[in-house]
């Protein structure tokens, strides 16, 4: 399945979402491209919108990030085995260590608290989790490790594209999960939308603070 963008994907994924427009919801977007689908989805329900923002590590000589922290949570990319995250981890102690301060510094410049999710602001809500495509289980374990110490009413997991291996994780996070196409060999994810303008981190923000001025009215 291709979208024209990802705004039109998240136009297309609220209209599934309709039951939870009078619930206490929080959309929480895992990436950029995930605040302009969940910011569809946030007007049409009238709830909040916030970023979980977090950056990767990747070691030298790999291809995929070894671990990706946000600023509460540090989380290993569970598509290596254990063993090779115990090798990797013993080798670039002193790599990984030294990436993790400066990516704990970078989080905190770029986002000062701006847009970025607050724990205490979830609790009791039902809280959707948005992404514009999800290859791989690594996105996922990213936002279970950081939602685990809070209560919600219903954690909903939403994306318009996701491979077969995303797809067991949503299962095992989410109480409900909306994916309106299955992909077995997931590509680049810009591939699947024509337009693939993400704005960036300041115009980011700017539509997270936003939202509330967006929300779709009846009339």
């Amino acid at each position: 399945m291709y979208f024209k963008s990802r705004a039109e994907a998240g136009r297309q994924m609220a209209d599934q979402l309709d039951e939870y427009k009078n619930k206490q919801c929080v959309v929480v977007a895992l990436n950029g491209g995930g605040v302009i689908v969940g910011a569809q989805i946030a007007m049409r329900l009238h709830s909040s919108l916030v970023l979980l923002a977090n950056e990767s590590i990747t070691i030298p000589g790999e291809l995929n990030p070894i671990a990706t922290m946000t600023s509460h949570t540090f989380t290993y990319n569970q598509d290596f085995s254990q063993g090779q995250i115990d090798e990797f981890s013993s080798e670039y102690r002193g790599f990984i260590e030294g990436a993790r301060i400066e990516k704990f510094h970078r989080l905190n410049h770029l986002y000062d608290d701006s847009g970025e999710v607050d724990r205490k602001f979830l609790r009791n809500h039902v809280v959707i989790v948005v992404a514009d495509a999800l290859n791989g289980g690594a996105q996922l374990d990213v936002a279970s490790d950081f939602l685990k110490p809070i209560k919600t009413t219903k954690l909903v997991v939403v994306t318009p594209l996701a491979d077969v291996k995303a797809v067991d994780k949503m299962h095992l996070l989410g109480d409900d999960i909306y994916c309106m196409s299955v992909v077995e060999n997931l590509m680049d994810v810009d591939h699947y939308y024509d337009d693939n303008n993400v704005p960036n981190t300041e115009e980011i923000l700017k539509i997270i603070r936003n939202i509330s001025l967006n929300w779709n009215h009846p009339g």
